[in-house]
């Protein structure tokens, strides 16, 4: 092969290769490890650990046997909790099911809890909501339920979508006090922008798939939030807590990632403030 026949070739296989990778990422799944402050944690809480999982978009795009895949990455994590940040299915009712069903093979010691997103109005309220019963997860619309570890107690709160529902996070915290700490879940991270109330610890939100496409030196061009790219992904501070925002583990139309890996988060909470 002459020199000039074998660059041609080398220029295909890179174009061809460059074509290609954003769909590989897609499906490059991996775990973000983040340790995140909570107001008012106590003692029996500090160190434990919660897995968070959002936008898996089980559909065209998403197998099943990803989203299998993610779970099992997720139970080898051994999280002391799992929260679900909405966004389950993508293009269908059929899809619903079959997600959550194996969103149902998640394991944690303290428990699991959810909340739906935009898509999970879109594509079926009702199933999701059952399938959620089936699978025996909680879930949080506008509720919450309390955490006890032994003389300490920790609230996880979850409120409605906010395009498809209304968020009432004052009955996510219940009878919460400024004294305890807490965790809300919202799948959309704009919501944190409306908060004023002072007994929220931590947002966990999801939506923005991290941009999903990020160009180098210049950011993700479409994000769906009405704050551009400050809510974007990883720990934000809003106007009343911090909020950390996962990227995602699925994806939607178009279905590729570019320099933005899908994600299953596991935070480590701790009382202390980070430096």
């Amino acid at each position: 092969m002459n020199r000039r026949r074998w660059i041609k070739r080398a220029a295909i296989g890179s174009a061809l290769a460059g074509v290609a990778y954003p769909f590989l990422e897609a499906k490059w799944c991996r775990v973000a490890r983040r340790t995140v402050t909570i107001p008012n944690l106590r003692g029996p809480f500090e160190g434990m650990t919660v897995a968070f999982l959002s936008d898996v978009h089980h559909g065209p795009y998403v197998p099943r046997v990803y989203v299998r895949s993610i779970v099992e990455m997720t139970n080898a994590l051994r999280p002391d909790l799992v929260l679900l940040g909405g966004d389950y299915c993508h293009h269908g009712p059929r899809y619903i099911a079959p997600a959550i069903e194996e969103l149902g093979r998640l394991r944690a010691s303290m428990g699991r809890f959810a909340v739906l997103g935009n898509h999970d109005h879109w594509d079926g309220y009702r199933p999701s909501v059952e399938a959620l019963e089936d699978a025996r997860i909680p879930l949080l619309r506008n509720s919450g339920a309390w955490i006890d570890r032994g003389s300490a107690r920790l609230r996880v709160g979850g409120v409605g979508d906010l395009w498809c529902d209304r968020p009432d996070v004052g009955k996510a915290l219940g009878d919460s006090t400024v004294e305890d700490a807490s965790i809300v879940l919202s799948h959309n991270p704009d919501v944190a922008e409306t908060l004023t109330d002072p007994r929220v610890g931590l947002m966990l939100s999801g939506h923005t798939h991290g941009g999903q496409v990020v160009v180098p030196f210049y950011g993700a061009p479409c994000v769906p939030s009405a704050f551009g790219q400050k809510y974007l992904r990883g720990l934000v501070r809003g106007p009343a807590c911090n909020v950390y925002i996962g990227r995602g583990a699925g994806t939607i139309s178009p279905p590729v990632r570019l320099f933005c890996r899908p994600e299953v988060v596991l935070l480590t909470l701790t009382g202390r403030a980070q430096a």
